[in-house]
């Protein structure tokens, strides 16, 4: 049973998501501000985090900086209309998805019942082979990325794209297909979030010693490239 936290200083809107998230198969634990949150998150297994940017205490980037440095759980933030840049800044941080204010609930259901099918999905397909590339070295069946044999820690969408690419040098592939492929839904024609994904993996991954790089392939993707196309 799925364990969902919604953390948001709007009780009304913590009781209407309640209403549209519960079910039979999902527990929901709430938090009014991101203190809270991740006080659950020490005493708690959590599956998803629907995160408010704006609470008192400790806003919601904070929270998922913080989360970031031990967990992969999906977080889906919730963000003001019109706050472009704190949207941006959440998905460099390391969140999945985000939604904008003022939301369906039904819109946060189908959202939310994306993310769990994909988690599902990840955790019973066969992904038992390794694909090592020079240096690196994905795992998927252990969803674990190693650089030069060190463990790098990475989202589950980071290593989504990643094996993506990766298990696939020389294609290009665009931001549209990546979305549909890794996130499962429309992502409502809104790439950036790939791009602060490829960001955040180069700035974890890429370096001049690897044989290998991605490269941005404008107006389109990103292409997965490999040194003399030797592949270790």
């Amino acid at each position: 049973m799925p364990n969902i936290l919604i953390c948001d200083d709007d009780a009304d809107i913590v009781s209407a998501l309640k209403i549209y998230l519960t079910q039979p198969d999902c527990n929901i634990l709430t938090a009014c501000n991101g203190k809270e949150a991740l006080e659950i998150l020490d005493r708690e297994e959590v599956h998803l985090i629907l995160l408010d940017i704006m609470m008192p205490v400790m806003d919601g980037l904070m929270v998922c900086r913080e989360v970031r440095k031990t967990s992969n759980v999906p977080i889906i933030m919730l963000t003001a209309k019109g706050d472009e840049f704190d949207k941006l800044l959440g998905l460099e941080m390391g969140a999945d998805d985000y939604i904008t204010k003022p939301f369906s609930p039904r819109e946060v259901l189908a959202r939310v019942k994306a993310v769990l099918r994909r988690m599902h999905e990840m955790g019973t397909e066969d992904k038992s082979a390794h694909l090592v590339v020079g240096n690196l070295d994905i795992d998927m069946n252990a969803f674990m990325v190693k650089l030069d044999g060190q463990p790098i820690q990475c989202t589950p969408k980071e290593t989504e794209i990643l094996w993506t690419l990766a298990s696939n040098p020389g294609m290009v592939f665009s931001r549209e297909h990546l979305l549909q492929s890794i996130w499962g839904y429309d992502f409502l024609g809104d790439t950036r979030a790939v791009d602060s994904h490829i960001k955040r993996i180069r700035a974890k991954l890429c370096n001049d010693r690897n044989n290998w790089d991605i490269k941005t392939v404008w107006g389109i993707g990103y292409r997965f490239e490999v040194e003399d196309d030797k592949r270790v």
